[in-house]
């Protein structure tokens, strides 16, 4: 008896440690998360953040038609706003938290933004599928992805490995930028390019791998340019280029043939003299 008695008390003390544990536990996630959501300044940050973002929908969709639909039909939006509550709960230090949300995220929408990137005001994924957001990327204000973007890494060195996107930068579908440089401020990336060194600003890029194509002249606008579609073909303009070279050659050599001509009848009228 005495025995059982001892161990039902050990048992006993053992659960009201494990309680009193897990008092504590929650006491300083909720006392942290309370002190969190009393910082008034975040979350006005966050609430001004979401209403940009569907400003900047209207602004660079023109299928879109109304707020409801804006914010219940872009899963590139969704994907955004799931990535702000992550990231403030990856900044508070809810690394967990931080990765289980964006990893549901990514479930619900097939966009996955690491909570530990950054991300600037006015930043669009349009249709959004299979956009992957590494860890250390760094995003500008009035960015637009659109579907399959990859910003990479290439190394496992755990040190600044994603690219850094500035303001007013367009990346087209199913381009992956990889490496720990810098795209410039209005650059554009073509569809399906890879990119892998820094990119100057206002220029354009395509190609694998990426080559700079295009310097634009800098425009003072407040908004990205989309016309992504208007990209030059840099292995058309080379074919173009041997063209036009081919039919200078032509030319050339009709006159040569001409002259060749002229001389043969010169020559056969003075041997018929001389004979």
């Amino acid at each position: 008896m005495f025995i059982e008695k001892n161990d039902s008390v050990v048992e006993q003390e053992v659960q009201t440690d494990r309680l009193i544990e897990f008092d504590r536990f929650t006491s300083g996630v909720l006392g942290t998360m309370a002190r969190l959501l009393c910082d008034n300044k975040e979350v006005r940050i966050m609430l001004k953040n979401f209403r940009a973002d569907i400003n900047s929908v209207f602004e660079r969709d023109p299928a879109a038609r109304n707020v409801l639909e804006i914010i219940f039909c872009y899963p590139g939006l969704h994907a955004l706003w799931i990535y702000r509550i992550a990231h403030w709960f990856w900044v508070g230090e809810f690394f967990f938290l931080g990765r289980f949300i964006s990893h549901l995220g990514r479930f619900l929408t097939g966009v996955e933004i690491h909570p530990g990137a950054k991300i600037g005001k006015k930043f669009f994924i349009d249709h959004g599928m299979g956009v992957v957001i590494g860890e250390t990327a760094e995003i500008g204000d009035n960015v637009t992805l659109y579907h399959g973007v990859t910003l990479g890494g290439v190394t496992w060195d755990k040190v600044k490995r994603h690219p850094t996107l500035e303001d007013n930068v367009v990346i087209g579908s199913g381009a992956k930028i990889l490496g720990p440089f810098t795209v410039g401020k209005g650059a554009k990336i073509g569809s399906n390019s890879v990119v892998v060194k820094a990119v100057p600003e206002n220029a354009t890029v395509v190609g694998i791998p990426g080559r700079m194509v295009m310097e634009q002249e800098k425009k003072d606008v407040g908004r990205a340019d989309l016309e992504h579609g208007k990209l030059p073909d840099p292995e058309a303009k080379a074919i173009s280029c041997l063209f036009d070279q081919i039919r200078e050659l032509e030319k050339k050599y009709a006159c040569l043939a001409e002259e060749h001509e002229a001389l043969k009848k010169q020559l056969d009228i003075v041997q018929h003299r001389i004979s």
